[in-house]
């Protein structure tokens, strides 16, 4: 689908802090070859970067207009454009990092494997994904699709639950793996703006709904929505807006 930079990143801040708890987790003190699976518009590829300095680092992404934000940002950069779900490292990796990107695809159950044998030995496989597809943001959107005239339109796109339970992820890379992290975080992000909570939405999971419907409808279909999402996260009296928002987080080592 195509993505919107700008959109994505007006909460920079918020989503920047899972993607450095995971970086800070990884036990590599000089890799040599290094991939930001996901990496698009190159936020955390420049942190990546600095920690790393003296490693070839490429960021691999399947939007072009993330990917041309991140190279006027970041020439000095290697960046790929691939299909997630096809991608896999040409030589070994010593680390394959991916923060907020692989709940798009479908398959976790060859997915993840196939990356994890993508390692050089005792190299790191460091994920993080959203858990929170049962929240009210993500389950008033099916609501809004499925109530008004673009019904047609959107039920095909609506996706379940992307993740699966924690112990899905620890049985497919438990036997593979030397040593696996494991663990979950639940952020109470506190948004600033007008419907923040539609607006973060709106750079992500609610994208390709919007995408699939032309004017007036596209407008209708997300004032719906925002009208949802605005009454299940009301503003509160110093203006802010409180989001909690679950993450799930796997650092795995090979052997």
């Amino acid at each position: 689908m195509p993505w919107d930079p700008a959109q994505y990143l007006k909460f920079a801040g918020p989503r920047l802090r899972p993607a450095l708890d995971l970086l800070q987790h990884i036990d590599a003190e000089a890799p040599s070859i290094v991939y930001d699976l996901g990496a698009g518009a190159g936020n955390v590829t420049r942190l990546i970067a600095a920690r790393w300095p003296s490693a070839a680092i490429t960021g691999v992404d399947s939007s072009a207009e993330m990917l041309a934000k991140a190279k006027k940002e970041l020439p000095d950069i290697e960046w790929q454009l691939a299909d997630l779900g096809a991608w896999q490292p040409p030589r070994p990796a010593d680390v394959i990092y991916s923060n907020a990107a692989l709940h798009w695809l479908d398959d976790h159950d060859m997915l993840f494997p196939r990356l994890l044998a993508g390692l050089a030995p005792h190299g790191v496989l460091a994920v993080q994904i959203p858990r929170n597809f049962a929240a009210r943001s993500h389950t008033l959107i099916s609501e809004a699709a499925l109530d008004g005239p673009w019904r047609t339109t959107l039920e095909p796109l609506l996706r379940p639950a992307p993740v699966a339970e924690p112990e899905f992820y620890y049985d497919l890379l438990a036997p593979r793996a030397a040593r696996l992290d494991m663990w979950e975080t639940e952020y109470l992000q506190v948004l600033d703006g007008d419907n923040p909570v539609k607006e973060w939405t709106k750079g992500t999971w609610l994208s390709p709904l919007l995408n699939a419907l032309e004017e007036p409808q596209r407008s209708r279909f997300e004032a719906a929505y925002a009208e949802r999402v605005a009454a299940a996260y009301p503003q509160r009296r110093d203006g802010k807006t409180l989001f909690p928002f679950r993450r799930l987080f796997m650092v795995a080592t090979a052997a």
